[in-house]
């Protein structure tokens, strides 16, 4: 097999491969961040949303004067947030829909997160 016949084969097999998989621009996408507070027991606002497909960065503010753990079973997180003070959640690039969040140590305080 001649060299520039080689070349063109790994020329062609490079550019079906990057045809086929994400690009490391798309695997290193800057995240999203996103703020929400809870303040007498409960989220603001109760409803947030976000992207698709990005990372997001979400920042809990507790301005109670007792712990909080934000919890969702759907995003498979659980994050204890002392009082008065500030947590970070990072959150995988998620597909779009609907995702319940509550607060662990009051189950009564709910928000939902929609990923469009």
């Amino acid at each position: 097999m001649s060299t520039s016949l080689r070349t063109i084969l790994k020329v062609a097999a490079l550019t079906a491969a990057l045809c086929c998989f994400p690009t490391l621009a798309a695997l290193a996408q800057e995240p999203v961040t996103i703020q929400i507070s809870i303040q007498n027991h409960q989220f603001h606002p109760r409803e947030i949303r976000g992207p698709a497909n990005v990372p997001i960065i979400l920042r809990i503010k507790n301005e109670d004067g007792t712990a909080m753990e934000f919890e969702s079973v759907s995003l498979r997180v659980e994050k204890v947030v002392a009082a008065k003070s500030e947590g970070i959640v990072r959150l995988r690039a998620l597909a779009p829909g609907r995702y319940e969040f509550f607060d662990d140590f009051h189950q009564e305080t709910r928000g939902i997160f929609v990923i469009q």
